[in-house]
């Protein structure tokens, strides 16, 4: 069985599903306004009781995926060091999974191409495209808000846009003619199933070599004495 894991945004997200990628069982915590991420209250405890509905143990465990980002710089270290001592501990294979390709995923079928934005803060987005067929058109990266105006410049045809950067930038993208769902939608939230799936379809790779994919340089930096 597999269980996979995403703290890179606010939220944590846990789904357990069979080999394949089936869904077997899903548990999210979403912080209230104002309210800090749980990753680490949260993600051990989330993932017992998705374990229990599925009716699963950890020692049924094959495979733990956790998504790479990009995010958070807390929130991913907190889910890949989990990710990594949980498959230490039961002789577990990892994956990784992109946060920014399960959240394109989760906006289901459409027409057109994905765009996923994560609203990076200090007045920037994470963005990465697919098309309909899900091929990647724009590797994750660290976009100024204004860029997203050019979007449409990367294929021609039809845009959608998902994610909390989605909503916050609603703005420039709908400039661009990019078609962004009202901001209640569950297209905007990273999901369980399709962090299944893609932990399913991927690569594993070796334990230390699960790394969080933060795009950009962090916000603090070590003075040199």
């Amino acid at each position: 069985m597999i269980l996979a894991l995403d703290t890179a945004t606010a939220a944590t997200v846990v789904g357990v599903a069979d080999a394949d990628g089936t869904l077997r069982a899903q548990r999210r915590h979403d912080p209230a306004p104002g309210e800090r991420p749980g990753h680490a209250q949260q993600l051990l405890a989330l993932a017992a009781a998705a374990l229990q509905e599925a009716g699963a143990q950890w020692p049924d465990l094959t495979r733990i995926a956790a998504g790479v980002g990009p995010g958070t710089f807390t929130g991913l270290r907190i889910g890949i060091a989990t990710a990594r001592a949980l498959a230490q501990g039961l002789g577990a294979e990892v994956a990784g999974v992109s946060t920014l390709r399960a959240l394109a995923l989760g906006a289901g079928d459409g027409d057109g191409h994905v765009l996923a934005v994560l609203d990076a803060r200090r007045g920037e987005a994470f963005v990465a495209a697919y098309d309909a067929a899900g091929a990647q058109l724009l590797a994750p990266a660290a976009w100024r808000p204004e860029r997203l105006r050019d979007v449409a410049a990367l294929a021609p045809g039809p845009w959608r846009a998902v994610g909390d950067g989605a909503v916050h930038f609603r703005e420039d993208l709908e400039a661009a003619g990019v078609a962004i769902a009202a901001e209640d939608s569950p297209v905007h939230r990273v999901s369980a199933a399709a962090l299944c799936r893609l932990a399913a379809e991927g690569p594993t790779v070796p334990r230390d070599a699960l790394v969080p994919e933060y795009v950009r340089a962090p916000d603090a930096i070590p003075r040199r004495p």
